[in-house]
C-alpha cells in the first residue's frame, strides 16, 4: 500500500526563481511526508542558490543543459527512487490534503498508472485552467481536449467533475505516474522538447494496457503560460508539430488517411489565423508541418516499434463538434 512518503514531487525549473519563491512554500506546507525535488535545467538566474538557501529540505537535481520538459524530467528521474512520481509545474499552487486522494486511488486500483488532479486557474479560481482542466481526451485525428475546456471555452467549476474517472491523457502541468511505469515506457520522447509529450506518454501507457485516471477530490491551481505564453507562436509550432508526431506514432489504423485529414484541418486553422490578422501563427503552423515532414522517417520507424490499441477516441472530430455543432461542454 502506498503512503505519501512514497511520492517524489518533482518541480522542473528553468530560470523560474520568482515562481519558486511564490509557489514552492505551498508545496512544502501541504505535501506531508512526500520528498520534494527541484530539477534545474541549467538556470542562470540564481534559482539553485535561492532554493538551497531558503528551502533546505528540498533536494536539488542539477541537469547539465536546458533540454526542455521532456529531457529535463528524463534526466532528473534517473536519480529518483520513490515509487510514485509527481511532475509539478513551477507555477502551481497546491492545496491542503491534495496528495491523499491520489494515494487512495493508486491503492484501490492496481492497473492505474497515471493520475491527474483537478486543475483550476490560479488567476480565476472559480474556473478550470486551460492545460488539463478535469482530464484529457483525444479525437480520431489527434486533437486533444478536456473535460472543462474545449478549445477556448473554459467552464466554471461547479462541482460537475468532482469524480474519479478514466481519462485518456493527464496534463503535464501536474500528474502522478508510477516510477516503474515511467521507466518501462522509456520516459518522454525527447524529440518533443516541450508540449504534447505527456499525451504521447499517456498514449503509450494506454497501448500497453495501463489506466490513466482523473481524481477530482485533489485540487491544484495553475497560472499557465508562465514559462511560455499560451498565445506564443512558438507554443503553436510545438503543439501542431508534436501532435502530428503523436498521431502518426500511435493511431491504430488508416494512418495515412487520418494524417491527411488532420493536416487539412491544420491548414484551415492556419488560414483562420490569417483572417484574424495573425500571420505569425499562420507561419508557425507551416513551420510545424515542415518539421513534421523532415522527421517523418524517424516517426514512422518509431511507429513500427510501438504496440497499437484501438478505441482510443470517444469523439471522431472535436473540431466538427465544437466549430460546426457548437458543442462547448464535455
Amino acid at each position: 500500500m502506498y503512503q505519501t512518503k512514497d511520492i517524489a514531487v518533482v518541480i522542473l525549473n528553468w530560470n523560474g526563481k520568482a515562481l519558486l519563491k511564490q509557489f514552492l512554500p505551498s508545496v512544502i506546507n501541504y505535501s506531508n511526508d512526500a520528498k520534494i525535488y527541484v530539477a534545474d535545467n541549467a538556470s542562470t538566474d540564481g534559482s539553485v542558490a535561492f532554493v538551497s538557501e531558503h528551502f533546505p529540505t528540498v533536494t536539488i537535481i542539477q541537469n547539465t543543459e536546458n533540454g526542455g520538459y521532456a529531457k529535463g524530467y528524463n534526466d532528473a528521474f534517473r536519480y529518483i527512487e520513490e515509487p510514485l512520481l509527481c511532475l509539478l509545474n513551477s507555477d502551481i499552487e497546491v492545496t491542503e490534503n491534495w496528495l491523499q486522494p491520489i494515494i487512495d486511488v493508486f491503492n484501490a486500483d492496481t492497473k492505474t498508472a497515471i493520475i491527474q488532479p483537478k486543475i483550476l486557474d490560479f488567476k480565476n479560481k472559480t474556473h478550470f485552467e486551460y492545460a488539463g482542466a478535469a482530464g484529457g481526451f483525444i479525437d480520431k485525428y489527434g486533437y486533444p481536449y478536456c473535460r472543462g475546456r474545449i478549445f477556448d471555452t473554459i467552464e466554471e467549476d461547479k462541482g460537475q467533475y468532482n469524480d474519479v474517472m478514466d481519462i485518456f491523457w493527464a496534463s503535464g502541468a501536474c500528474f502522478f505516474i508510477k516510477n516503474a511505469t515511467f521507466k518501462s515506457l522509456n520516459g518522454f520522447d525527447e524529440t518533443y522538447f516541450a508540449h504534447m509529450e505527456e499525451i504521447d506518454l499517456c498514449w503509450r501507457a494506454f497501448n500497453t494496457n495501463h489506466n490513466t485516471k482523473y481524481v477530482g477530490h485533489s485540487t491544484v491551481y495553475h497560472v499557465g503560460g508562465a514559462t511560455l505564453s499560451n498565445t506564443s507562436p512558438k507554443k503553436t509550432y510545438l503543439n501542431f508539430r508534436n501532435s502530428l508526431f503523436t498521431l502518426v506514432k500511435h493511431t491504430d489504423s488508416n494512418v495515412f488517411i487520418r494524417t491527411v485529414v488532420r493536416m487539412k484541418l491544420d491548414g484551415i486553422a492556419a488560414f483562420r489565423f490569417l483572417l484574424q490578422l495573425k500571420p505569425q501563427y499562420f507561419y508557425a503552423i507551416l513551420k510545424a508541418h515542415g518539421a513534421f515532414y523532415m522527421n517523418l522517417g524517424r516517426t514512422l520507424k518509431k511507429r513500427k516499434q510501438l504496440p497499437k490499441r484501438s478505441n482510443y477516441y470517444k469523439t471522431k472530430s472535436i473540431v466538427w463538434s465544437y466549430f460546426i455543432k457548437k458543442r462547448t461542454k464535455f
